[in-house]
């Protein structure tokens, strides 16, 4: 925008000085010619009037008048006159060489004019009438170098003129285009702090009365988004805290159960539900961050091992096969860039849905991978159930299960804000194939085994699973 003020002052400057300099130029080049041709006319009538004396009509001239007329063209013809001659009506001509040509011979008539010959300047002539020999004439020859004396100077100053014109106009359209500019970028800059979740930018109304308004609304609009944000961050907690009371109800349940074991067993899971729900609260009440590729890194083998031990009793309860596949180096861990509550939680997702929504009995696969480029890592959840109904795209919200259509989401989620993707597709054995790929931090390589998943007594607790309504005919399991 500055350069394109800077050029549009440039060309209308320009514009505007060649229409006001360039008639004045050419008008102080006429002006200049008409005072030295009237300087020219005044000196011819001078002679004129001299010659009329000397060589006044009479018997003939006499010796002392001739040399009375050259004398007064030799002081005619002075240092920086212009070239003047006396063409006499015989033909003889006193002073430097002139031509007897059609002008002169016009001018014999009594007639006196101002002409421009072919070779440049002007050319005075006026005749003498009364004097020996016949009518004489005055030629008087002014060259351009005379003609035109201080036009160069009057244009130079013309140039300096517009040149210092130019410069103020130039200074004045970047003051202007500097101030235009630097409230447009600090506009874009609190945009910018906005759009990565820094809802306490403001913008500082500057410049002209338009960009003024436009600060004004930018932060009339920050400060709804911020209130509408935090109602529902709020609404989000409150909601999440009113399970509090169902959850309660269900340990003071588990606890008077008479099977110790079974009270324990149901015990432990209201326990994670009850954390579950803190974590929801938790995260429903926390802001935005502002920068996702910075410090969350989690360890997505860990984690994936760790859930698959958590759900394999309600695997084996329910007759189903639960298979988790590692890197050999899985010691060495699978960096990821994601939370490890947010990629549990999508673990989670994926395991519930396939729990929810396939007939008991079949089986589960895990694997994970490291990603082909070596940063990051890459997690297959693969089932042996009826897979996703041919031609369908899980959508957020939207269910064919009786569920909330938001389970698959929070694994498209969770992958995506670690700079990821996921694919639905099928399975060899046409079940559904759920691989979500996480990126990381650095390049690592190694080779998946397959190995079951942790034992019974492995601890169990963790984030909650979202259900998902992409399967066939909901089949609820058993609280686990």
């Amino acid at each position: 925008m500055r350069r394109s003020i800077l050029l549009v002052t440039a060309a209308t400057t320009a514009l505007i000085l060649a229409a006001l300099l360039v008639p004045l130029s050419l008008l102080a080049r006429s002006h200049a010619a008409d005072r030295a041709t009237a300087d020219a006319t005044s000196r011819a009538h001078a002679l004129a009037a001299g010659l009329g004396k000397t060589l006044a009509t009479g018997s003939g001239p006499a010796p002392s008048d001739r040399s009375a007329a050259e004398a007064l063209v030799t002081a005619a013809n002075g240092p920086g006159l212009p070239r003047t001659s006396v063409i006499l009506g015989n033909g003889t001509v006193l002073g430097p060489p002139a031509p007897v040509s059609d002008a002169v011979r016009l001018a014999r008539y009594g007639r006196a004019f101002t002409y421009e010959p072919a070779g440049g300047g002007r050319t005075v002539l006026l005749p003498v009438q009364g004097v020996v020999g016949g009518t004489a004439v005055v030629h008087i020859a002014i060259g351009d170098d005379r003609l035109y004396d201080g036009t160069l100077a009057s244009s130079l100053g013309f140039a300096g003129l517009g040149a210092g014109l130019m410069v103020l106009g130039l200074l004045f359209a970047d003051r202007l285009g500097a101030r235009l500019v630097g409230a447009t970028r600090r506009l874009a800059a609190v945009a910018d702090r906005l759009a990565r979740g820094d809802l306490t930018a403001r913008a500082e109304p500057s410049g002209p009365p338009e960009l003024r308004l436009v600060a004004g609304e930018l932060n009339h609009l920050a400060e709804r988004i911020q209130t509408f944000l935090t109602a529902e961050r709020e609404n989000a907690a409150d909601l999440a805290h009113r399970l509090r009371t169902p959850v309660a109800a269900l340990r003071l349940d588990a606890e008077g159960l008479r099977d110790p074991a079974e009270a324990e067993r149901i015990g432990a899971g209201v326990a994670a539900l009850e954390r579950s729900v803190d974590e929801v609260i938790r995260t429903a009440r926390k802001p935005l961050r502002e920068d996702r590729s910075g410090p969350p890194r989690a360890d997505l083998a860990a984690v994936v091992q760790g859930r698959a031990a958590f759900w394999l009793p309600l695997a084996e309860d329910q007759g189903r096969t639960l298979e988790c596949t590692l890197p050999d180096d899985a010691a060495a861990g699978v960096p990821v860039r994601a939370e490890e509550t947010e990629l549990a939680a999508a673990v989670d997702a994926l395991l519930g849905n396939v729990f929810d929504h396939t007939p008991e009995g079949t089986g589960v696969r895990l694997a994970v991978d490291r990603a082909p480029d070596g940063d990051g890592g890459r997690l297959t959840v693969e089932d042996d159930g009826p897979g996703f109904p041919e031609g369908h795209v899980p959508e957020r919200g939207r269910s064919g299960g009786g569920s909330t259509g938001l389970g698959l989401d929070i694994v498209r989620r969770a992958a995506q804000e670690a700079g990821g993707t996921v694919e639905f597709t099928r399975g060899p054995g046409g079940g559904a194939r759920v691989t979500a790929a996480f990126g990381g931090d650095g390049p690592r390589t190694g080779r998946g085994t397959r190995s079951r998943a942790g034992a019974r007594t492995g601890s169990r607790t963790g984030t909650g699973s979202g259900g998902a309504p992409e399967r066939g005919a909901r089949r609820p399991g058993r609280g686990g």
